[in-house]
């Protein structure tokens, strides 16, 4: 698979998740329940196809990829540790600060979301221009020899 398809999958899955966010708002409670452990079970098998991936190419992927990956998970640890610890607040005011949380947390994540993807398409722009470069080389090599 080219990289730039990567990119359009990455698109498209950013289209899916916009369009269940919209649909939230119409659905009941118990529906956006349902959907977000779907999205939480989804997710956590993204993560783990990720670090086996990223496992498997351990030689091959950067250092500062492995930690931005490492970093993540345990980020990610952290925010459904403290989403399942404020599950038990039920006063009106503190139900109120968890859903500001919530919402300050998702907005956040869309926005770390946002910053990779700008970073995805900075490194498929440099592995092209790397393999151009290499390419070029090739080509020259060959005309010398």
């Amino acid at each position: 698979m080219a990289l730039s398809d990567d990119l359009r999958k990455l698109g498209d899955r950013a289209n899916e998740a916009e369009g269940r966010a919209a649909e939230a708002r119409e659905k009941a409670r118990a529906d956006i329940e349902a959907d977000r452990e779907a999205a939480r079970a989804a997710g956590e098998e993204e993560a783990k196809a990720l670090r086996e991936t990223a496992e498997d190419a351990k030689s091959d992927v950067s250092e500062w990829w492995n930690n931005v990956q490492r970093s993540w998970d345990e980020s990610v640890k952290a925010a459904r540790e403290d989403i399942a610890n404020r599950k038990a607040e039920h006063d009106l005011h503190k139900a109120q600060r968890r859903a500001d949380r919530a919402e300050d947390d998702a907005k956040f994540a869309i926005d770390f979301a946002y910053s990779a993807i700008g970073e995805a398409e900075y490194a498929v722009l440099d592995a092209t221009l790397a393999r151009k470069e290499a390419e070029e080389l090739s080509d020259e090599a060959g005309a010398t020899a």
